[in-house]
């Protein structure tokens, strides 16, 4: 069984930095693991991934140059260091790990997910 515990979430001001972690109880059974976010209304979106063995990475668009994922294998935990926030990153983010190799941008294709938490950001 895989559980994931997120926490670094909080109220920061535009153009500030938070970093999240995920904690992965169980990631020996996983292949990597994803953040993902989703804001009032709207959809869950990728935001960035990351496999446990060789560290790749992938970003969405819209995180690539500002927030950074990386893997702490002895602590299985994963990070994402998010600079130069924005308003419309405000969302609730999300971890979650997968179990095989393929669509690291893909929600449907991740099993285990985190209880989530909450970044805002003002203007």
């Amino acid at each position: 069984q895989v559980q994931l515990v997120e926490s670094g979430g909080g109220l920061v001001q535009a153009g500030g930095s938070l970093r999240l972690s995920c904690a992965a109880s169980g990631r020996t059974f996983t292949y990597g693991l994803g953040w993902f976010c989703q804001a009032a209304g709207k959809e869950r979106e990728f935001v960035a991934a990351i496999t446990w063995s060789a560290g790749s990475t992938y970003y969405s668009d819209h995180a690539k140059g500002r927030f950074t994922i990386s893997r702490d294998n002895a602590k299985n935990t994963v990070y994402l260091q998010m600079d130069s926030l924005k308003p419309e990153d405000t969302a609730v983010y999300y971890c979650a790990a997968v179990q095989t190799m393929g669509d690291m941008s893909d929600p449907r294709r991740f099993p285990y997910w985190g209880q989530g938490t909450q970044v805002t950001v003002s203007s």
